[in-house]
C-alpha cells in the first residue's frame, strides 16, 4: 500500500541520514587524528626556533659583558629572529613567559627593553635585563618537549599571528628603534607558512581544496609583499588587506577541521 511505501521511504531516508552522520563522524576522526599528527611534526619546529633564540640571547649576554656593542647588536637580531618564527605558539600556550620576553609596547623586560638600550642609547648595560632573558628562554625551551601541542590552540595562534602582522605591524612594527620590523614580519609569515601546511593544509584539503588553496595563496601573497629591500617599499594596504583575508579564510577553515573559530582576543600583549 502507498502508506507501507511511504514507511519504507522513511526508513530508506533515515538510513541514508545516519550513513552520512556516520560517514562525517568519520571524517572528522580521521582529521581530528591527522591534526594531532601534524601538531607533533611542528613540534621540531618550534624547538628549534626557541634554541635559536636561547643561543642568541646567551651570546648577547656574553658580548655586552665585553662591551662590544656591534656584537650584541648581533646576537640580538639572531635570537630576535627565532623567537618570531615560533609566535604561532607562543602567546597562546605559555603567556606569562611571554610577556616577559616579549612585552610590547610596555617593554620593562626582554627584547624590547634590551633593544632600547642597545640600539636606542648605544649602551651595553643590559646585563641584568640579558640575564633574565636567558633564564625565561631556557624555561621556556625545558618545556618544549613535554607541552601539549593541541591543534585548535595552534590554530587560535596561525589566527592571530597573521591579524598582528596586518595589523600592530603594518605602521613600523614593534622592533621600530632596531629597525628589525620588516624582519620580524618576514620569520611572523614563516611560522604562519610552516604551521599552516604542517598541521592543517592536508586535512582541509580533503574536505575543502579550494579554501586550502586560498590560504595557501594568501601566504605566499604576505611573502611577496615583505619581500621588498626596506619597510617603506612594504604596499601597507595590500598588506592588511591580505593579512585580513588570511584571517577570514582560516578561521571559514576551522568549522571543517572540525575545531572552533578562532578569535582575534589576545591579539593585543
Amino acid at each position: 500500500s502507498w502508506q507501507t511505501s511511504g514507511l519504507t521511504m522513511h526508513k530508506i531516508q533515515v538510513a541514508a541520514c545516519l550513513a552520512l552522520l556516520a560517514a562525517f563522524a568519520g571524517v572528522r576522526a580521521a582529521n581530528a587524528g591527522a591534526l594531532e599528527e601534524g601538531a607533533e611534526r611542528y613540534r621540531p619546529y618550534l624547538i628549534e626556533g626557541v634554541a635559536s633564540a636561547l643561543t642568541g640571547a646567551r651570546a648577547l649576554r656574553e658580548r655586552a659583558a665585553a662591551a662590544d656593542l656591534p656584537g650584541a647588536k648581533k646576537a640580538w637580531l639572531s635570537a630576535r629572529a627565532g623567537w618570531e618564527r615560533s609566535e604561532v605558539f607562543t602567546a597562546g600556550f605559555v603567556p606569562e613567559l611571554d610577556a616577559q620576553i616579549d612585552a610590547w609596547p610596555n617593554a620593562d623586560s626582554g627584547f624590547h627593553a634590551i633593544e632600547a638600550k642597545l640600539f636606542g642609547a648605544a649602551s651595553t648595560d643590559v646585563a641584568a635585563d640579558a640575564t633574565g632573558l636567558v633564564e625565561h628562554l631556557n624555561d621556556l625551551h625545558g618545556k618544549l618537549k613535554d607541552i601539549k601541542l593541541t591543534p585548535q590552540g595552534l590554530l587560535d595562534g596561525t589566527v592571530r599571528l597573521a591579524y598582528e602582522v596586518g595589523e600592530s605591524k603594518a605602521d613600523g612594527g614593534e622592533s621600530r628603534i632596531s629597525g628589525t620590523s620588516l624582519d620580524d614580519m618576514r620569520n611572523n609569515i614563516a611560522g604562519i607558512d610552516f604551521a599552516y601546511h604542517t598541521i592543517f593544509s592536508a586535512a582541509l584539503n580533503t574536505v575543502d581544496g579550494k579554501l586550502d588553496e586560498m590560504v595557501t595563496n594568501r601566504i605566499e601573497q604576505l611573502e611577496a609583499i615583505v619581500a621588498t629591500p626596506d619597510l617603506p617599499h612594504v604596499n601597507i594596504a595590500d598588506l592588511r588587506q591580505t593579512s585580513e583575508e588570511l584571517v577570514v579564510a582560516l578561521q571559514s577553515a576551522s568549522a571543517k577541521l572540525g575545531l572552533q573559530r578562532p578569535t582575534l582576543e589576545a591579539q593585543a600583549r
